[in-house]
């Protein structure tokens, strides 16, 4: 499994983590824990060390069973990244009951790295509002929380404005080939490398699409370039997608939502090679045709 460092983090991190946003439901939609528990195991048994949760993923119930994934002496092996939900908070002391809250389903005494979630214009105005960064400090000088971060769904004025009003730690985009100038995007990226602020990408297969029931004309790139030699062997489009993202200066994790052992088996495969992050100028220009075939079936 290939490894990064966060700044300021003591341990290694995998460059891929594993999201827990989305829990396989049986045919009565109920979640079956004991297998959610198995195959986040089996995740952190195969390399994976970053583990994401937040408050209002699937209920409540993705803090809950992350809690119980971590039970015997998997805690150890994991970083453990939770996030604050901004938008339910009414006054300054809410950001301390649904912390306490989170810390009670996952029943642990420290996250390693705390979010603010979701950072758009109302939710960055309610954190000046109520002072969650006065908050988050008190946590982090307790011993409560590791490390301090954001992640972001906003534009770009407004992501540069947050990264210049605090000493952040890391923060959190959505980046992908299709999204380069979306949201925070590769300006984003770059404004915060630049600070020295860690970034851990969300949404490198854009929920899928991009891997996903692939349409013919893009999959004929793809084949195209293996035809001509530009790659070697098969490739899927999620690994053209994640090397995409894993090639940009700057990113020190990507994020995926992996729900199934065939998910997590493929991940696994590519973030085990050296050359997850290297791509050719000819690998380039053929990620930048696929991006214009797919911007030419958008319609506006």
């Amino acid at each position: 499994m290939l490894m990064k460092k966060f700044n300021g983090l003591d341990r290694e991190n995998s460059l891929i983590g594993m999201g827990v946003m989305r829990l396989l439901e049986d045919e009565k939609g109920k979640v079956d824990t004991n297998e959610a528990i198995r195959l986040l195991r089996y995740a952190i048994d195969n390399g994976i060390n970053y583990i994401d949760t937040a408050y209002t993923y699937h209920g409540g119930m993705s803090e809950k069973i992350v809690g119980m994934a971590l039970k015997d002496g998997y805690r150890e092996k994991v970083i453990l990244a939770d996030k604050m939900p901004t938008w339910l908070l009414k006054s300054e002391e809410d950001a301390a009951g649904y912390f306490d809250k989170q810390l009670e389903r996952l029943d642990v005494d420290c996250i390693d790295m705390y979010l603010i979630h979701n950072i758009i214009p109302a939710n960055w105005k309610k954190t000046l509002k109520y002072n969650l960064l006065n908050f988050l400090d008190e946590k982090k000088a307790e011993g409560k929380i590791g490390h301090i971060g954001f992640s972001f769904h906003g534009e770009i004025d407004l992501f540069k404005e947050v990264i210049d009003a605090y000493p952040w730690e890391f923060c959190q985009i959505e980046l992908n080939y299709l999204d380069k100038d979306s949201q925070a995007g590769l300006e984003g990226l770059e404004y915060a490398r630049e600070r020295g602020i860690d970034v851990i990408v969300m949404e490198p297969l854009k929920g899928g699409r991009i891997s996903d029931k692939v349409p013919p004309s893009v999959q004929a790139i793809w084949d195209d370039a293996k035809a001509r030699g530009v790659v070697s062997g098969d490739r899927t489009a999620a690994e053209w997608a994640f090397k995409w993202v894993a090639a940009q200066p700057g990113v020190s994790l990507i994020l995926s939502g992996m729900n199934t052992y065939k998910q997590l088996d493929e991940n696994i495969r590519i973030f085990s090679r050296e050359d997850v992050g290297v791509l050719t100028g000819e690998e380039i220009e053929v990620i930048d045709r696929v991006a214009e075939e797919y911007n030419s079936k958008i319609r506006y």
